[in-house]
């Protein structure tokens, strides 16, 4: 009997032990973070730097998602407003490489680099917050709530290892849209119906499988002729799906947009490297993968890895790149990305819904006015990325639009509490998705999301109730744009006064269609003219008319801010007529919040 009491007491202590390793390890937290892409990493760092405590949580060994886990480090759009976070990495892809020449490698894009230095800088940016936990290899399985509202998120690795996280909010950052859904809240998928957006290119009825493609991207290298590893040539694939990707390997040349030089050169990184995410004839792939489980995602995801390697191969054996080879720059297995690049996700029911007629004319008489409530910026047209679904016929790309502002109620769930939007899930109709879903965009919208967060749980309120103008002012001290000014910088001194006089509306932009990047003007130096007094009257007294007409006197200014209420020095007054400049100062100076 002596011997058998130990013998159990040695049989219950490892019982126990087996059942300790598979009960959940329970975290607590302020802020959870669920995805550690563009915009999980730019919202851990904000809420970071506003001293909360925050806990980001990554399926990938990597941080920053489409900017260097997928691959694109190729960006579009926003280059002339280097916002927040986006202009904060970007000035480290710059001290690390010498300079913004040195970003300008390939013809899609100023800012080029290599997807591990991406990652490289997005940690070096984290590390120093001793306040900021990061948790690497989970992905959700569960939301948790208390009657309608978020109270954290169980994750699970690939061993079946549980992660349970509470936390007084919490942001979706997942690349699908994941955690919302888990959440319980109303969302959209695919194309949206004309009756919902009011859309005139959208369809008639709603068409949930029409999501964008993704795209599987590969990094090749210049080895050298005759030393690149050359891949092995796909079995069962038609390499008839390439022929045309470039004029000299298409049947009828007509029928190629591009030489094969400029499909090369489109993504050239730095350090003889090439980003491969070709649309025309290459390596994009149509799968819905929104509504499959981790592992089923990751098997159905074999189809876009193998097309890609198929492409390669291509490249090398029939378009005359056999110099090139792939290179692994993300360690993994097959040298591919961790994740694919995704285009398109569940877009949440939020607040607000903005559509492609909400940006189109911002200053619309009884418009919605979105741009006074936003909080990142866009300047990109929209493009949709629909080549392999032939379902998709009655879209066409880059619809030149205004530059835009992403209001801030499109990242709060109509319905559910506790839960703040990011990443590519925000309240837009599909349309608008195709310029909301670029990586400066998404990289703003995680800032916002972080910085929102962090005030909900310093002011212990709903992130409904959060004021966008409190918001605003956060974001404008972190040099972060909420209006999309192309000629006024963060480094100008009026920075922020110009920027809540546009965004309050009180003086007004212009925008312009130019090139691949559309840009909104202040004219700081430019006189005040009428119409520009008569719509800050328009904002302030309705009914007060501007009677004099063109470019305005400094005394004419005068007299009708006076009329307002405002009090302006007489020696602030330039006989020639007062600067747009000035006139935003002097409003500011009046209305803005002390």
């Amino acid at each position: 009997m002596r011997r058998i009491l130990p013998l159990l007491f040695l049989l219950s202590c490892c019982v126990g032990t087996a059942l300790l390793a598979q009960s959940p390890q329970i975290l607590k937290t302020e802020i959870l973070i669920a995805g550690g892409g563009a915009s999980g990493t730019a919202a851990a760092l904000q809420a970071a730097r506003m001293g909360r405590k925050v806990i980001l949580v990554e399926e990938t060994p990597w941080l920053g998602g489409m900017l260097t886990a997928s691959g694109v480090s190729a960006i579009d759009g926003n280059h002339k407003m280097p916002s927040g976070i986006w202009g904060e990495f970007r000035s480290k892809l710059e001290q690390h490489y010498g300079g913004p020449k040195a970003l300008a490698t390939g013809w899609v894009s100023e800012t080029q680099y290599e997807p591990a230095v991406g990652n490289q800088i997005f940690k070096q940016l984290l590390d120093p917050y001793p306040n900021l936990s990061r948790m690497h290899g989970y992905f959700p399985v569960q939301v948790l709530k208390l009657g309608n509202a978020v109270t954290g998120v169980v994750f699970e690795n690939a061993a079946g290892e549980k992660l349970e996280i509470h936390a007084k909010i919490t942001i979706d950052a997942t690349e699908l849209g994941d955690v919302l859904a888990m959440a319980g809240c109303e969302h959209y998928i695919g194309q949206d119906p004309r009756s919902l957006t009011g859309e005139e290119l959208a369809p008639l009825e709603r068409q949930a499988d029409n999501i964008q493609d993704l795209t599987y991207v590969a990094i090749l290298k210049d080895y050298g002729p005759g030393k690149a590893p050359l891949l092995p040539k796909p079995l069962n694939y038609d390499l008839y799906d390439f022929e045309c990707t470039c004029k000299e390997v298409c049947p009828d040349p007509a029928n190629a947009r591009h030489a094969c030089a400029a499909l090369i050169t489109y993504g050239k990184l730095p350090n003889n490297k090439y980003m491969i995410n070709w649309p025309l004839k290459g390596n994009d792939t149509y799968l819905n993968l929104i509504g499959l489980s981790t592992s089923e995602r990751q098997k159905a995801l074999k189809t876009a890895k193998t097309k890609t390697l198929a492409y390669v191969w291509f490249l090398q054996n029939k378009a005359g790149f056999s110099h090139l080879g792939l290179y692994n720059e993300f360690g993994t297995v097959d040298s591919l990305p961790f994740i694919p690049y995704h285009r398109e996700a569940r877009r949440v029911k939020g607040l607000q819904f903005f559509t492609m007629n909400d940006l189109l004319d911002p200053y619309a008489p009884g418009g919605k006015a979105f741009y006074k409530i936003g909080i990142a910026v866009g300047n990109y047209p929209i493009d949709h990325h629909h080549e392999e679904n032939p379902a998709v016929s009655n879209e066409k790309n880059y619809y030149q639009i205004p530059p835009f502002t992403v209001p801030y109620a499109c990242l709060i769930p109509e319905q559910v509490d506790g839960l703040i939007v990011a990443e590519k899930s925000i309240s837009v109709s599909h349309m608008v998705n195709g310029c909301t879903r670029l990586q400066p965009v998404v990289l703003g919208i995680g800032q916002a999301a972080g910085a929102a967060a962090a005030m909900v749980v310093k002011k212990g309120i709903e992130a409904r109730e959060l004021k966008v103008p409190t918001l605003q002012e956060i974001l404008l001290a972190a040099s972060a744009y909420v209006f999309p000014l192309t000629d006024i910088r963060p480094q100008d001194p009026d920075f922020r006064a110009i920027q809540r006089a546009c965004v309050r509306g009180w003086v007004r932009a212009e925008p312009k269609a130019v090139d691949w990047a559309n840009e909104m003007f202040f004219y700081p130096d430019k006189l005040v003219e009428q119409q520009d007094l008569q719509s800050l009257l328009d904002q302030l007294r309705p009914g007060l008319k501007v009677a004099e007409q063109g470019v305005l006197s400094a005394t004419v200014v005068v007299k009708y801010l006076q009329k307002l209420g405002f009090k302006v020095k007489k020696r602030e007054m330039e006989k020639e007529g007062v600067t747009k400049r000035q006139l935003a100062i002097w409003v500011d100076r009046e209305l803005a919040m002390p």
